[in-house]
């Protein structure tokens, strides 16, 4: 039973270029321009008009776009819950100008082993991610350590919880890997890992959607009867301003927004991806988070009911559900 009808999250591409060069992304080797904020500002109405609750602001490296604060201020104040992901080598830099606009705060942190995780993104990133945590301390934030659970690491995250996250007072998002393209996934997740993610998933101060762990068991998304609602509940825009479809991994379309996302969005065309989402051949056994968590949230089925008790516990440790209920609009 579909529960939410319209698109709830927006996947806001402000640029796909990056500072590092992770070998499980591939989005940091394309050429990119950054979006503008004259662009940015008509497409958050339209996305409002839509009913879009959360844009997260992602890329590549968003911290990379010069007025990315500027960005989150804007959609802060039409009353957005804004999300954002950093490999913090420049959070410390722009911690103060971001802080109070990012609802959903991530560094990402592979490993408790500096040589490990600046191997895996080919740039020494592990001494900002420590310095970026005692920064945001100190300016009042409680960002999350966004941990990309592979086999090969699968034995650090206890190491990363009680050294790192504990002691802070930080949740711990573990985030399942999952494959796309020609990415490397590390040899992926055995059956047995996904055990022993679900008795992580049980532990204060660690955040896991237990549906994805579902997923995968039963062998990802099948084109013949799919769970994921990509197309239907998230809305894409990549950094030169065009709408992508049905998804970001799969990006069949691009079409120019031109200042005209609403009526875009409406068309038959955009309307007849739509209905093809998750129904494409390289659908078939897709385990992407990115689009399966938004999935998971508009419709009534085991996998939302796998999904609910994560939700809830994040949503109370970062209080999200105050703003989702509550929010108004916001200004400085």
């Amino acid at each position: 039973m579909r529960l939410i009808s319209h698109p709830i999250l927006c996947n806001y591409y402000v640029t796909y270029r990056c500072n590092a060069a992770c070998d499980f992304c591939d989005i940091w080797e394309k050429p990119s321009p950054y979006i503008t904020l004259e662009q940015a500002t008509q497409n958050f109405k339209d996305l409002k008009k839509l009913g879009v609750k959360v844009i997260d602001f992602t890329g590549g490296e968003p911290l990379l776009h010069k007025e990315i604060a500027n960005l989150l201020h804007l959609a802060k104040q039409m009353g957005f819950l804004t999300t954002l992901t950093t490999n913090c080598l420049l959070y410390p830099k722009k911690a103060d100008q971001l802080n109070g606009l990012i609802d959903m705060l991530h560094f990402s942190l592979d490993s408790p082993n500096k040589a490990e995780h600046d191997a895996s993104r080919k740039v020494a990133a592990f001494d900002f991610v420590m310095q970026s945590i005692e920064k945001a301390k100190a300016i009042g934030e409680r960002p999350d350590i966004l941990f990309t659970v592979f086999e090969t690491n699968m034995h650090q995250i206890e190491a990363v919880w009680e050294n790192i996250c504990k002691p802070n007072n930080l949740l711990l998002i573990l985030n399942p890997v999952f494959a796309y393209n020609q990415i490397n996934t590390h040899n992926g997740l055995s059956a047995n890992s996904l055990k022993i993610l679900k008795q992580w998933a049980k532990k204060p101060l660690v955040y896991l959607n237990e549906a994805f762990l579902l997923l995968r068991e039963q062998g990802g998304n099948q084109i013949n009867q799919p769970v994921c609602r990509a197309g239907s509940s998230t809305i894409v825009i990549s950094p030169d301003n065009q709408l992508v479809l049905p998804c970001y991994h799969l990006g069949i379309e691009q079409m120019p927004i031109d200042n005209q996302l609403f009526a875009l969005y409406h068309s038959e065309k955009v309307q007849q991806l739509v209905k093809m989402e998750g129904r494409y051949a390289a659908c078939q056994g897709c385990v992407i988070n990115c689009y399966m968590q938004p999935s998971f949230a508009v419709e009534l089925n085991k996998y939302w009911f796998a999904a609910l008790p994560s939700t809830l516990k994040y949503n109370w440790e970062k209080s999200t559900w105050k703003k989702l209920v509550f929010g108004k609009k916001w200004s400085l």
